[in-house]
Order: C-alpha cells, then sequence, then structure tokens
C-alpha cells in the first residue's frame, strides 16, 4: 500500500470544502481547509476549469489507475491517529480500559479517569478520522458507475469490495464506541446534511449487509504489493465481531467458522514473535496496517520502550492484567498451588511474560527493573554484560505501574523509535476461533468444535497451556472464553470493547488503578473473579500498592462516549449521548 498523491489529497479537501458532502468536520478543520485550498488559489475562476494535468473533482476517477489511487486514498484512513497518541488508532483504546494507562496527561488519559465531556479532543479525533474514511469511500462508490465500460469488471468488482469493507470498518468503531451514528451511505448537499442518528442496530445490520455484499469478491489472499488490501478473511473477521458484539450470536458463529473453511490461516508457533517484524507475514494474520519508512509509520516503541532504553514508558499495562494470568496448571492465582507471592512471575502462563516486561527480565537486552534500590542493571547487549546506571529505578517518569508492554516492542526499532514500520495487526486468527467459542458458548452450542477452537489457542507451542476439558456448562465456559480473551488479546484494542458488551465495566473501572508495590510483592493472592478480574480487598499489604490514579465510572453515561460537541451544535438533529 502506498500514499495517495498531492493531486488526490487535494481533490479530497475540495470535495469536502466545495461539494459539502458531509457536514462533520469541526470549525478549526474547516478553517484548515480554507487555508490549505487558497495556497492551491482555488478561486472561482480556477475551480470552473478542469485542470489539465491533474484530476479534477468533475472527472477524477475515470480510469483504472485513478480508481487504484482513489481506493488507496480510503485505505489511508487507516493511518490517521489522534493527536493524544502517535499509533495506529485501533491500538490506542485499550489505554481507555481496565488493563492500561496512559500516564501523558491528555484526552485518553481524561477518557480512562472517567472524567470526558463533550469536548474532549481524543473522542472528537475518532469521530473525524472515521468520517474522513467514511466520506472518501461514499465518494468512491458514487463514481465508480462510470467505470463499467473502461475498467475490468474483476477488479472493478473486487475495488468496490474493498471500498466497501473499508466503510463498514470505520462505521463499526463509530457504532461501538458512540453508539448509533449518522449513517451516510452517500454524499449530501448542505441543505440535507442534518442527518439524525441511526439506531446501534440499523448501524451494525448495515454493517453486516456490506460485509455479506463485499466478501462476495473479494480474494482469499493478498500478497505482494496487494498486502494490506481487504480479503475475504478479513471481511469474515469482521463480521464475527460486528455480530458477536451485537448479540448476533449465529451469525457470529457462522461468520467465524467461514474463516475456519477457508483454510487460510493458522496459529503462529512463536506467540511473542507474532507482533515482532519476524512475525509480519505469520498465516494466522488476516489483516494488518501495513507501514514503510518514507510513507507511513508509527511511534509505538518510543511509547512502550523502557526509559533506559530512551522511550517515555507512558502507556503501560497495570497490576490487574499481571494477576489475572493464570498459572501453568490452568487455575488462577488464587487457587494454584503453583503460585508463590515470593516468585509471583514463576509458573505462570507463558503469555503472561510474552505480553508484558516484567520485573527482573529482559527487555532490548537490559534486565528491567523499576524497585528504587536498583540503580544500577545488568546490560547484556555486548559479549560482555556489564553494569549500568538504570533510570527505570530513579526517573521520575519510569512505569508508573512497574510494568511494561512487550507486543510491538521491537529491538529492531530502537534506533529509529519514532519511526517504526512494525504493521500493525487489525485481525488475527486467534480471535476468530475465540469469536467461535464464544458465540457457540451464548447460543448453548457447546460441542466438540468449540472445545477444539479454544485448545489450538491455548495451546500453541510456545504457550502450552492445559487443554480445556469437556463437560462445561455455560457459565464455565462464559468465564473461562472471557478470561481467555483477556489473555490472549491484550494491548490489541479489544479490551474496552469486551468490559462494555459484557456489561462489567461499571464494575472494573471505578475506583484505585494500581501499579505493584515498588520495594517488593504482594503477600498474598488477590481474589480472582469468573472474569478474571482481580479483588485486593483481602492482600495484607494492599496498602503498599501504587495507587496510579482513582477512576470513575458513571455506569449511566460512560458505556458510550460523548458525540463531539461541535457535531451537535451545527447538526440540530444530532442528539447527544446520555449525561453528557
Amino acid at each position: 500500500m502506498v500514499s495517495a498523491n498531492e493531486s488526490l489529497q487535494f481533490w479530497i479537501e475540495c470535495q469536502v470544502l466545495i461539494r459539502l458532502t458531509m457536514k462533520r468536520n469541526t470549525l478549526s478543520y474547516t478553517l484548515g481547509l480554507l487555508l490549505s485550498l487558497s495556497l492551491y488559489s482555488c478561486n472561482e475562476e480556477y475551480l470552473i476549469k478542469n485542470p489539465l494535468d491533474s484530476p479534477s473533482s468533475e472527472t477524477f476517477i475515470s480510469n483504472e489507475q485513478e480508481l487504484n489511487m482513489a481506493v488507496t486514498g480510503a485505505y489511508n484512513a487507516l493511518y490517521q491517529a489522534p493527536k493524544a497518541t502517535p499509533m495506529p488508532f485501533p491500538l490506542t483504546i485499550d489505554y481507555a480500559s481496565d488493563i492500561g494507562w496512559e500516564r501523558n496527561t491528555n484526552a485518553l488519559q481524561i477518557l480512562g479517569l472517567g472524567n470526558a465531556d463533550a469536548n474532549n479532543e481524543f473522542t472528537s479525533d475518532f469521530w473525524n478520522l472515521l468520517y474522513i474514511g467514511i466520506q472518501r469511500c461514499n465518494t468512491i462508490l458514487e463514481k465508480v458507475e462510470n467505470l463499467n465500460a473502461v475498467v475490468p469488471e474483476a477488479v472493478l468488482n473486487q475495488r468496490i469490495s474493498e471500498v466497501r469493507f473499508l466503510r463498514a470498518y470505520y462505521y463499526f468503531f463509530l457504532n461501538e464506541l458512540f453508539g448509533g451514528v449518522p449513517l451516510l451511505t452517500k454524499n449530501v448537499p448542505l441543505a440535507e446534511s442534518a442527518i439524525p442518528r441511526a439506531t446501534k442496530e440499523e448501524t451494525n445490520n448495515f454493517i453486516l449487509a456490506e460485509l455479506d455484499a463485499s466478501v462476495i469478491n473479494l480474494p482469499e489472499t493478498a500478497t505482494g504489493s496487494n498486502l494490506g488490501r481487504a480479503t475475504k478473511g478479513a471481511a469474515l473477521a469482521l463480521k464475527s465481531r460486528a455480530a458477536l458484539f451485537n448479540k448476533k450470536y449465529q451469525e457470529a458463529a457462522d461468520a467465524a467458522k467461514a474463516v475456519m473453511e477457508l483454510n487460510q490461516y493458522q496459529l503462529h508457533n512463536n506467540f511473542e514473535q507474532l507482533f515482532k517484524y519476524a512475525g509480519e507475514s505469520s498465516k494466522e494474520i488476516i489483516w494488518a496496517i501495513q507501514y514503510k519508512k518514507g510513507l507511513a509509520t508509527h511511534s509505538i516503541s518510543s511509547q512502550f520502550y523502557s526509559r533506559l532504553m530512551q522511550g517515555f514508558s507512558n502507556k503501560i499495562p497495570v497490576q490487574s492484567l499481571i494477576d489475572s494470568y493464570e498459572c501453568t496448571d490452568g487455575l488462577n492465582i488464587d487457587k494454584s498451588p503453583l503460585f508463590d507471592p515470593k516468585k509471583p512471575f514463576l509458573n505462570r502462563d507463558p503469555r503472561l511474560t510474552q505480553t508484558v516486561v516484567l520485573p527482573q527480565t529482559l527487555s532490548l537486552g537490559v534486565i528491567f527493573e523499576t524497585h528504587p534500590d536498583s540503580t544500577m542493571t545488568w546490560d547484556y547487549r555486548d559479549a560482555t554484560p556489564k553494569r549500568i546506571a538504570n533510570t527505570d529505578a530513579t526517573n521520575a517518569y519510569a512505569s508508573f505501574s512497574g510494568y511494561l508492554w512487550r507486543k510491538y516492542a521491537d529491538p529492531i526499532d530502537f534506533t529509529d523509535r519514532t519511526n517504526s514500520e512494525l504493521n500493525a495487526i487489525l485481525f488475527r486468527y486467534a480471535e476468530v476461533l475465540l469469536n467461535y467459542v464464544e458465540a457457540k458458548t451464548e447460543l448453548n452450542q457447546i460441542d466438540n468444535s468449540v472445545y477444539e477452537a479454544i485448545n489450538q489457542v491455548r495451546q500453541r507451542p510456545s504457550v502450552a497451556m492445559p487443554a480445556i476439558a469437556t463437560g462445561k456448562s455455560q457459565s464455565q465456559m462464559r468465564s473461562i472464553v472471557r478470561k481467555e480473551r483477556k489473555y490472549e488479546l491484550s494491548a490489541e484494542g479489544l479490551r474496552l470493547f469486551d468490559i462494555r458488551r459484557w456489561n462489567i465495566a461499571h464494575q472494573v473501572m471505578p475506583g484505585d488503578l494500581l501499579g505493584r508495590i515498588r520495594t517488593g510483592w504482594l503477600a498474598n493472592a488477590p481474589t480472582i473473579d469468573e472474569n478474571g478480574t482481580p479483588n485486593y480487598a483481602q492482600v495484607s499489604n494492599r496498602a503498599e500498592m501504587r495507587v496510579i490514579e482513582k477512576r470513575n465510572f458513571n455506569a449511566e453515561r460512560d458505556y458510550v462516549w460523548p458525540i463531539p460537541r461541535i457535531e451537535t451544535e451545527v447538526n440540530p438533529n444530532l442528539t447527544q449521548n446520555k449525561n453528557y
């Protein structure tokens, strides 16, 4: 995938301003467009002429080359990022959930804290970037009607299907984050732009219908220069997710099963490697944002690396995630005889240390430790190990929880931490398998296929957790799959969606957000509930745990994000979510 060229970007901006296709831009964004258009000398005389050396809004998408360029522009919305965090936007949402924290005092931290309002910049950025993608998709779909005679039918049908898939993907995020939203399927004039919200169910039904239509003409694989383009597997994976999240369990199970029956995907043997450059070609990856220096990069490494390794440590996992992981006997730490409070990371699900950088473990060739007495640490990057000053123990902005993310923190990025080209996974086969397990569980159809699916995830060679034995009740399997999603999918942007749709966000979000005891460990295990959530009330030295922040959560408000205030002000038919 390559970036759209300047002429396409110019055309898109002209479309937004001149044709007034969608009334969803903020005033500041509109002023920015006015400025950019003035720099291009878009005066009235110019606009009524078709340029000789670049596309115009009247003639653009007149051949296959321009179609491909426009579709690339629709994909490029994936590369947008909220101002609060220079990361792929789908991965940022975990820091507004119970498993992660954003250290910077910005709109994302305020959102996680439970103090967001309709002026929150992070939620507004999401709204804007997703509707930018939708606007581009709508414009393409309107223009392609004139291409039947000039673009090969197979190519045209595939490109149309890609665009419909992308529009469904963008609407999925809007619908799950904000509730029902204005459902724009075509560009509208200003006089007709005060569009009311569709319901969440209506929007989800539209998404599922679009995916059913798009999957027909999408290819089974995307290789070479087509890497990053939509495939049948991506459309079906999104359908399984969108159906599951909206309690359409049969559709979710059927879509997940269809992915399985494509026989295109398999779990990667090495779980940790999957999120490194070495895993980018894995058959587990169904769809990922493709990055390449000179075209598009991100800054995950700078956000995740320790202070000692010249990162910011500002997006971190918290203690409640660490204590959720089972012991290697398949029991929670409050039940397992293998758990030793003095050695809390021994005999634990291997995904814990493959997901999180734990104290006294190797990270980027150096032993990571935040204990205040550990002013020196070991550096193994050279042939001869040596002791070096440990700023993770002395820097005021070292990890506040005492933990770091290992996922996506590839050592290869060390020399260029703000310019990573590591692909961001949007769908992978393990999620599809867990979607299938959960959907079948909610249908109370817990047959052998359910056990086979979940045990594939638990027993990949680098994980090798005990198999789930048959004979489980619906409530038992529900608990198992919910915990499994937490172990498997942390730091991949799905946790907030999960705790909302399970209706447990009001239980797991409010209260003290905790980090480790800086000078030691918990004296005894916390109590772990059926969803894998720790409760520290009975931990004898609970008072020594670091309180990172005290979070709020209003169950009458915070299950959805606020509609940006500017949107409700310019559109009188756009209602705000309750209590914002």
